[in-house]
């Protein structure tokens, strides 16, 4: 299997500033997170930013790197330029790996790929887990997916879904089928990912913010890998680097 990782790096965040530079151990946190994605077995990792500072601090550390524009509404349409800067063919398995998850599991970004490749009905894949808290299965910022019966997800969605109208205690949550989290990686074939900027935004993506669900409302797959593993700590906040700095150190 051959693929290429893309990992989109966008200098302004609100929360925290400079992220994709924010030091980890001695290296930027946008490098730690391509050497993590070149343990997936990726045929090359990528870096697609939006300022010369991502590009040269990954230069310099012998991670290759793009310069995109800086008015992309969304990371989707930042891999979708870099695609046609690196001239990847249509059929070409590309996964995008989130800029700010330096604990990301290769295995996953691998498996995502792999699954993707398996199902030519779909043009996207991405990833869940079993939640196992009703805290997490009811809270807004905690994405939730129902799969059809081949795997393909149904929905995605910030309430908590599979409602379990039967439930046979309060709290307890859906067991057939299971309440699953869905895990922010996905992969593309190239040519869907260059098409996906081009797609209307949909009403109900509108409504759950959420850019996934208009892949759906167009009509297109997306195959889903449940995996047993949760995903590492991600970075959003100060705190959440914190965090990471003392696992990695």
């Amino acid at each position: 299997m051959s693929f290429t990782a893309l990992i989109p790096a966008r200098l302004a965040s609100t929360r925290l500033p400079r992220k994709p530079l924010a030091d980890i151990g001695g290296l930027p946190m946008v490098v730690r997170v391509a050497q993590r994605a070149a343990l997936s077995g990726a045929s090359r990792v990528v870096v697609a930013a939006d300022d010369a500072e991502i590009v040269d601090a990954c230069t310099r550390h012998g991670v290759q790197a793009l310069l995109t524009r800086s008015d992309h509404a969304s990371g989707s349409d930042r891999l979708a330029e870099a695609c046609t800067l690196l001239g990847l063919d249509g059929a070409d398995l590309v996964v995008n790996v989130q800029g700010d998850e330096p604990l990301i599991d290769p295995q996953l970004v691998a498996a995502t790929a792999a699954v993707l490749q398996q199902r030519s009905d779909c043009v996207m894949s991405t990833a869940a887990h079993a939640i196992d808290s009703e805290a997490d299965f009811r809270n807004p910022n905690i994405v939730k997916v129902v799969l059809d019966a081949s795997g393909r997800a149904l929905y995605f969605s910030r309430a908590a879904i599979p409602f379990w109208r039967d439930a046979p205690a309060p709290g307890a949550l859906p067991s057939q089928p299971a309440a699953l989290r869905h895990i922010g990686l996905y992969a593309y074939r190239a040519a869907f990912l260059r098409r996906f900027p081009t797609l209307s935004p949909a009403p109900v993506e509108q409504a759950e913010a959420l850019e996934q669900l208009r892949v759906l409302w167009h009509g297109e797959r997306i195959v889903v890998h449940v995996t047993e593993q949760a995903p590492g700590v991600g970075v959003d906040t100060p705190e959440d680097l914190q965090r990471v700095r003392a696992l990695m150190a």
